[in-house]
């Protein structure tokens, strides 16, 4: 078997650029699709967001049993999945965007969109992704090689952002002689058939890619749990509990800031045109931190370089709570370093996952590769799912008036407040988790890695 190397972690970006090709444009435009072009309502497309992650609970969890338990194929235990699925999470990505739908009675639209989000997101999305996510626990057993494999798969998600965020508004739109912006039903669907056969192709490139050289015997193990002792065993991991608590308000503080920045720049700077100029220097400063992250992660370990990047960014919010700038330039430069102190987290977020699965196998002699990640997995689509709607409570909680041509100089205030107080808030907080009550340091990790190490040598 040919040594860990680049070819995997040039596969493993593919694999999360597949991943966002659908995830992120469903993030971003699938509500706007949904009431703009369907012309079903914000009320009725929330209660369908939330009861998805509610089919979630079942569905991720379930995955997570089946690649754990199944037999492996002879391409492994989860990269066949990827083989499987590529296509069908493609073909149900594209057929939500049917824009022909539009003219459907509103009961059928309804059954339209409730059949086929919940085809995407909780089936066939899942299908694919949990185990796309676990994979990197048996492409190497090495905590740096690891981190390694987060940090391409970050820069995987930021590269495909940057693409949906910067490409898809110039298809999507056009201005009328008004001046007034547009939605074309039609290039909805072309798009969302041209990023598919795109996470094809990304998801082929992984699959052939990358390669498992971690293997574990589902028989040498003890006699199977049920699922209920299954979730109390892992409900009795301190380092899972830990970050998913950590990761559940990280996702608040970060899409609440992205959903407030929007209407910090209108309202606020009175500069919309900014707006864009953030995306990227949001995107350049995590591609920063991605050339140093290995190295950060195997000198100093990955809990200690996260805390430390979650302590950066709660002192760059705080700062800017406290200095009220109003120089755009200076707001910019300030949120540049902040948003590395967030791309020391989020590049090695899912190196975690790997070092807790571990964390799992040596504390209780089984492998739960599949099963940890879809409970990760699970915990951060309801952070999204709760994310979604926090700031538009916080603006009507600020008295924000939605059809005003222009919000009082009170409720400018406020949006700065919200946008750069409540994120530095919330990112302290991730910081004293990580620090304290996360126990997996450097130490614990490196420990773990050469207990699973003999007991392999011994089977």
């Amino acid at each position: 078997m040919r040594p860990f190397g680049i070819r995997d972690k040039i596969g493993y970006l593919f694999g999360d650029f597949g991943n966002d090709f659908t995830f992120i444009f469903a993030s971003s435009y699938l509500m706007v699709f949904y009431t703009k072009v369907l012309g079903i309502s914000g009320f009725a497309v929330g209660i369908l967001f939330l009861a998805a992650r509610v089919v979630d609970a079942f569905t991720d969890i379930t995955m997570g049993r089946i690649v754990d338990n199944l037999r492996p194929a002879r391409d492994g235990r989860f990269r066949p999945w990827i083989r499987r699925m590529c296509v069908p999470v493609a073909v149900a990505s594209t057929i939500m965007y049917l824009y022909f739908v539009k003219d459907w009675p509103y009961g059928a639209k309804m059954i339209y969109v409730v059949i086929t989000y919940l085809l995407w997101s909780s089936f066939c999305y899942t299908a694919i992704n949990i185990p796309y996510g676990s994979m990197a626990s048996v492409i190497s057993p090495e905590a740096g090689e690891r981190a390694s494999l987060s940090t391409y798969r970050s820069v995987g998600a930021s590269l495909a952002s940057l693409v949906i965020g910067i490409v898809v508004p110039l298809v999507v739109y056009e201005t009328d002689a008004q001046g007034n912006q547009l939605v074309v039903p039609e290039r909805f669907t072309i798009t969302a058939v041209v990023l598919g056969v795109g996470a094809v192709i990304c998801y082929l490139l992984c699959y052939f890619l990358c390669t498992e050289r971690v293997s574990f015997d589902k028989k040498a193990e003890r006699q199977r749990e049920s699922v209920g002792d299954m979730l109390k065993s892992l409900g009795r991991n301190r380092p899972l509990l830990a970050l998913v608590c950590g990761a559940l308000v990280l996702l608040l503080a970060s899409m609440l800031a992205q959903t407030m920045n929007n209407y910090l720049f209108l309202d606020y700077f009175r500069n919309a045109r900014a707006i864009a100029i953030l995306n990227v220097i949001t995107v350049a400063a995590m591609l920063l931190v991605a050339p140093f992250m290995s190295k950060i992660a195997i000198r100093f370990g990955k809990k200690e370089a996260g805390a430390v990047g979650m302590l950066i960014a709660a002192a760059t919010y705080l700062t800017l709570f406290f200095l009220r700038i109003e120089s755009i330039p200076v707001f910019m430069a300030l949120l540049f370093v902040g948003t590395i102190g967030i791309g020391l987290f989020n590049m090695i977020i899912w190196a975690f996952i790997t070092d807790i699965i571990d964390y799992q196998e040596v504390v209780t002699g089984k492998r739960e590769d599949g099963t940890v990640y879809a409970i990760y997995s699970f915990a951060r689509k309801l952070g999204q799912a709760l994310a979604g709607g926090l700031g538009g409570f916080a603006l009507t909680a600020i008295g924000y008036i939605s059809d005003a041509p222009m919000q009082t100089v009170e409720v400018s205030e406020r949006i700065y407040t919200v946008a750069t107080l409540i994120p530095g808030i919330c990112y302290l907080f991730v910081f004293l988790i990580m620090q304290f009550w996360y126990p997996l340091n450097k130490h614990e990790v490196e420990k773990n890695t050469r207990l699973l190490q003999e007991r392999r040598d011994k089977l």
